[in-house]
């Protein structure tokens, strides 16, 4: 992975960027998904800011008879959330040769939403301080996307046929990470803990907060024209 900053090698936070930069690399190693391409191409996206912290995620799903796979990298900065995206697809219909999906996005820690982290404990009856986590779902928004889960309504009666329309819930979502104990080992889950605290910490941090906005008093005809249109 090439240099993404030039620092002193013997002060501390040169020393701690180093660190970072090639822990990094050894993280994409370990995922055995082009390491040397993706970490060139958030090496490009980081444009010489050197990383603070990261998440790597490498999913595999199967289409039909072929295997997928998809990482996901995110590399936390003084200033800035970078995340990566790298997918494979087949350049011809027996799969001999192969192309690299990739997308980049640079969001401003200012512009994040919200860090939303949960969690999933099993034989929670059982329970003990720090029993591990058997997996853990990261959710973080900035854009203000959301994503519509739809599925049809029904009733408590289980003979009743009527049409009750349909009922969904709406989430505020960029990015949905699931790290799991079972497929992705309890570091990878640690390591997800750990970068979405830092996340919210750098985050909120570098929103500084303000009082609320106050409502302006409106008297004579405002006020009683809001009333009559259901304003209390």
């Amino acid at each position: 992975m090439a240099p993404m900053s030039h620092n002193p090698s013997g002060s501390p936070a040169g020393q701690q960027r180093t660190s970072e930069r090639e822990s990094l690399a050894a993280a994409l190693e370990r995922t055995g998904f082009y390491p040397i391409l993706v970490g060139d191409v958030v090496a490009d996206a980081l444009d010489g800011r050197p990383p603070v912290a990261h998440l790597t995620h490498l999913e595999t799903h199967f289409e039909r008879s072929e295997v997928r796979r998809h990482v996901t990298v995110l590399a936390l900065t003084e200033d800035m959330l970078v995340v990566t995206h790298v997918d494979e697809a087949p350049l011809d219909e027996a799969g001999s040769r192969m192309a690299a999906q990739v997308s980049t996005e640079s969001v401003p820690l200012a512009q994040i939403a919200t860090v939303v982290l949960s969690y999933v404990y099993a034989q929670p009856a059982d329970y003990s301080p720090g029993d591990p986590v058997r997996e853990v779902t990261l959710a973080i928004a900035w854009s203000g996307g959301q994503r519509l889960d739809i599925l049809p309504a029904g009733c408590g009666d289980p003979q009743c046929e009527a049409d009750h329309g349909y009922t969904g819930t709406v989430a505020q979502e960029d990015l949905v990470l699931r790290i799991s104990a079972d497929a992705d080992g309890p570091r990878a889950v640690d390591a997800a803990k750990h970068f979405a605290r830092l996340l919210r910490s750098v985050s909120i941090g570098s929103r500084p907060l303000s009082p609320a906005p106050t409502r302006p008093r409106l008297g004579g005809l405002a006020s009683r024209t809001l009333r009559g249109h259901g304003g209390r």
